[in-house]
């Protein structure tokens, strides 16, 4: 794999060049100190397949910088930084980053995680070539949906998401696949406008959906209030299901997927250390980020309608 490191520390972009070489982990192809330095022709030329970013530097920071390529890179991004700010690392993972590594660096830390990262490349490329080769067999365009199909195809994107996440069953789940719905249908209203909508109008979206245009603003407000409690125990009851695969294996694919993307990992890992704690007889309650969950349940769902 190719890297290019974006960091405005000389020091830690060459710790992260030897890291690399010894590990064998690929070849890194350029460097920049600032991300205004980077656009996507440079790391197209380059042929980057992965772009090691730190989240704060002087003139554009790794938030902008990721914005600003994500939609022409079609390679990874994984964040470099020592400042542990859960807004900024979900607005990181929000545009598309993969991983997060954290300073001081830690050379086991960076080998395992750009492992996983080379491994997903080369599932994605593998997946990407024999697509080609079935659009070349059948003689089929690239994308064959029904638009009017949509909404059910991402309510069964979303239960098969639901089910990973160990939340099948919960009562939150229903409301889960509901937003997911609400969402989808509000995106395609809105087109180039969407914008990704409060979390108060999605409960009120989804309340006023389930109990018809007859119902009074109390008792929406109830729904809503219920709606988003059901939603609450069922991330929770997910934080505990991807976080008990961890201790099991943390090699597990699942663990792997989803306890960075969905979750703050330090919340995942405060959970880890809680189930392994066999003396902690009070379970604390998590602060799941609820708006990021719902968000990356929508991408993910959307994305495997593709």
């Amino acid at each position: 794999m190719n890297y290019f490191i974006i960091d405005d520390d000389p020091a830690i972009r060459g710790m992260l060049t030897e890291m690399i070489e010894d590990e064998d982990l690929g070849k890194v192809v350029g460097e920049a100190e600032d991300g205004s330095a980077v656009n996507n022709g440079l790391l197209s030329f380059k042929k980057a397949d992965i772009v090691l970013i730190d989240l704060l530097m002087p003139i554009r920071d790794g938030i902008e910088t990721i914005r600003a390529l994500a939609d022409g890179f079609q390679g990874k991004f994984v964040m470099i930084s020592q400042v542990e700010s859960k807004e900024l690392i979900g607005e990181a993972y929000r545009l598309g980053a993969e991983y997060y590594i954290t300073k001081p660096l830690n050379q086991v830390e960076i080998s395992c995680i750009l492992n996983k990262v080379n491994e997903r490349i080369l599932v994605d490329q593998s997946i990407q070539g024999i697509q080609k080769s079935l659009n070349v067999f059948t003689g089929r365009p690239k994308s064959s949906k029904v638009s009017s199909s949509h909404t059910k195809n991402i309510m069964e994107a979303g239960r098969s998401l639901i089910s990973d996440l160990g939340m099948i069953g919960e009562g939150g789940s229903e409301d889960l696949l509901n937003i997911l719905g609400f969402l989808q249908n509000e995106k395609r209203r809105l087109g180039s406008a969407y914008t990704f909508p409060y979390l108060k109008d999605i409960f009120a979206g989804i309340a006023a959906e389930k109990l018809g245009d007859q119902a009074k603003e109390a008792e929406i407000q109830k729904e809503m209030k219920a709606s988003e409690q059901r939603v609450r125990r069922a991330l929770n009851q997910a934080l505990i299901h991807i976080a008990s695969l961890g201790l099991t294996d943390y090699m597990n694919p699942k663990f792997e997927a989803y306890s960075s993307t969905f979750f703050d990992f330090s919340e995942v890992r405060k959970k880890m250390l809680e189930l392994e704690d066999k003396s902690n007889k009070v379970s604390s309650q998590s602060r799941n980020n609820m708006k990021k969950f719902i968000q990356v349940l929508f991408m993910e769902a959307r994305q495997m309608m593709k």
